[in-house]
């Protein structure tokens, strides 16, 4: 991996591939990955993990690919053991993994997922959230895992629910993970990134979770060139970052497609 210094005295974070930026990742990782739908898909080094031939893998995300892209990739490998999520959608073979006790899946609601994420980033071991009082999300019972046959083998245990002001709320537990995986439309040599719209979704609160987290970049600039006024994550949440070819940077799918009557 690079550790060279760059003349502001930071490190300089750019690996040669993205190959290179995932070569230590183990079996059985905890992986937190950015992206919503087919935007801000870290689709490269995604790849990368899938030819490296990582298996057991314990996702997090809002959702876990689509269209045959993205984690879609390592699901239909069978890579991927547990996913924390908050999203099916369409696909197909998620949900048929899940239903059949092949995947282990914990469904946790959007913004919590969101919380989760951004409290495991700023060092919060806990919080509470109205979101899931008097659901199965805080009474437990949620299929974890299925046996196959229609039985539940694994539910979710009951949380810690306690009111506040007269409210019910219940205790929801940060999001650490050994690595996580994010796109930026820019980024510098330290770090420094910036999201493009919609694609700024999932993304910061991710990385800001991973004890490794590595970007891959559309666009690769100088330190100094970013503002920082519109740097959307700061460089301390990622070590490492990799420079897509144009051609890599240009290859997006559209998930539904639209048009005027």
């Amino acid at each position: 991996m690079a550790d060279s210094t760059s003349v502001r005295g930071a490190p300089d974070k750019v690996v040669g591939s993205a190959a290179e930026a995932v070569a230590d990742l183990p079996d059985g990782a905890s992986l937190a990955v950015g992206g919503f739908g087919l935007s801000g898909v870290p689709n490269v080094l995604i790849s990368a993990i899938h030819a490296r031939g990582t298996n057991g893998l314990r996702v997090v995300s809002n959702n876990c690919g689509a269209k045959e892209s993205g984690l879609a990739v390592l699901l239909a490998a069978g890579r991927i053991a547990r996913v924390t999520g908050s999203y099916i959608g369409a696909n197909k073979e998620f949900a048929r993994q899940y239903l059949s006790g092949e995947l282990e899946v914990e469904l946790i609601p959007q913004g919590t997922l969101a919380e989760r994420l951004r409290a495991g980033g700023c060092g919060i071991p806990a919080f509470y959230t109205p979101a899931g009082v008097g659901t199965l999300v805080a009474d437990g019972g949620l299929p974890w895992r299925y046996d196959g046959v229609g039985g539940v083998a694994l539910a979710s245990p009951p949380k810690e629910v306690r009111a506040f002001d007269g409210v019910d709320h219940v205790l929801e537990h940060g999001i650490r993970t050994d690595f996580a995986l994010v796109r930026a439309a820019r980024g510098d040599r330290h770090g420094n990134l910036v999201f493009r719209r919609s694609a700024r979704n999932f993304n910061p609160l991710a990385a800001m979770a991973g004890r490794i987290t590595v970007a891959e970049v559309e666009e690769l600039v100088e330190p100094g060139a970013l503002d920082p006024d519109t740097i959307h994550l700061p460089g301390v949440f990622v070590q490492r970052v990799v420079a897509l070819t144009p051609e890599q940077a240009a290859e997006k799918q559209i998930e539904q497609r639209t048009v005027r009557g």
